[in-house]
């Protein structure tokens, strides 16, 4: 099977490699079309804590199951899935906590013996299966993934209708966090960023206000005026240098600010205003079962239009295309999806 690599930093590359041999307890999914995430950006860049070069890249799936496992009893072939790509024991530091994100142990594609979902064949376990209803298709399947992110965000953010929210980035988390706010039924929001297109994306998904912060010193005042005020829940869906203090500086006493996107190295925090000001900064990482259940259900339902995210399709061959062009922000990127559907 063709498999897409990255071979170096910065080095795509696709090969021929074996198709993987099923466990009694897996599927084989032929790959309708993965996606390129941001952490997915972060190996391309060599940058990644645990997904290293040489790697099959990639863990947003959405296909059809060609081959179960013998041990196999909810999927049968013919299939349409998603997968939740992540496995773990809900260990952490030795207590059990029933969440998967927090286990000690945690394994997603890329890493060991599990190969990334850009290969014309992604062997899953049967337990992180997810079935796509029919009127779901593999170009809204593939997003359960990340809107599975939002929607863990939101519930760490504890969100609540009457809500200010500002989301600080217009990337694909951060767009896909604005529908799960909205999914919760904010009204008003605000999403920030640097790009002109990634903000009018924002504008057509529903944000009430949008603001471009590149050179502009009184942004922060300047962002609260519309809202009446300081914000009730920030969350960060950009790992930039600063943007700590800027949520805390824009949120009101005791809101809460949750952290959603890659950070590293280290963030300065102004801890007075924290303190005298009973300010929360929440750490939000993946995902459990009931965020990616919640996503499908916010796609199938189709009020909120999630496909608005996607700004381009492109053949496996033309991986290396889509990753420059998502990691140097090109031709108005935001999500990149890379087929292995024939005929697209």
């Amino acid at each position: 099977m063709k498999a897409v690599f990255v071979e170096d930093a910065e080095k795509i590359t696709v090969k021929e490699i074996t198709i993987p041999t099923l466990k009694a307890n897996e599927v084989l999914i032929k790959v309708a079309v993965a996606g390129i995430c941001g952490s997915d950006i972060h190996t391309y860049k060599g940058l990644h804590p645990f997904r290293k070069p040489p790697v099959v890249i990639g863990h947003e799936v959405a296909g059809e199951i060609v081959k179960v496992g013998d041990d196999v009893t909810s999927f049968k072939i013919g299939d349409r899935v998603t997968v939740e790509p992540q496995i773990g024991t809900g260990e952490s530091e030795g207590e059990f906590t029933g969440n998967v994100n927090y286990s000690d142990k945690r394994l997603a594609p890329g890493m060991g013996d599990w190969l990334g979902t850009m290969a014309e064949y992604f062997v899953s376990p049967e337990a992180q299966v997810i079935a796509l209803p029919d009127s779901v298709s593999f170009d809204q399947g593939v997003l359960v993934e990340p809107l599975a992110v939002g929607v863990h965000a939101a519930y760490k953010g504890e969100v609540k209708p009457s809500d200010r929210v500002a989301i600080l980035g217009a990337g694909p988390i951060g767009l896909l966090t604005l529908t799960a706010v909205r999914a919760k039924g904010v009204t008003k929001t605000l999403v920030t960023d640097v790009l002109d297109y990634s903000l009018d994306v924002a504008r057509e998904m529903g944000a009430s206000q949008v603001m471009n912060i590149r050179n502009n010193d009184e942004w922060i005042t300047e962002a609260k005026k519309p809202f009446g005020g300081s914000f009730d829940k920030v969350f960060i869906t950009a790992g930039v240098p600063g943007i700590l203090n800027d949520a805390l500086t824009l949120l009101k006493k005791g809101g809460r600010v949750v952290t959603v996107a890659m950070f590293h190295g280290q963030q300065d925090i102004d801890i007075e205003q924290l303190q005298q000001n009973e300010k929360e900064i929440v750490g939000c990482m993946t995902y459990n079962r009931p965020d990616s259940e919640a996503a499908l259900d916010i796609i199938a339902q189709g009020e909120l239009d999630v496909e608005k995210v996607i700004s381009h399709k492109l053949t496996y061959e033309q991986a290396d295309k889509g990753f420059e062009i998502v990691d140097k922000k090109q031709d108005r990127s935001v999500k990149v999806l890379v087929s292995f559907e024939r005929g697209d």
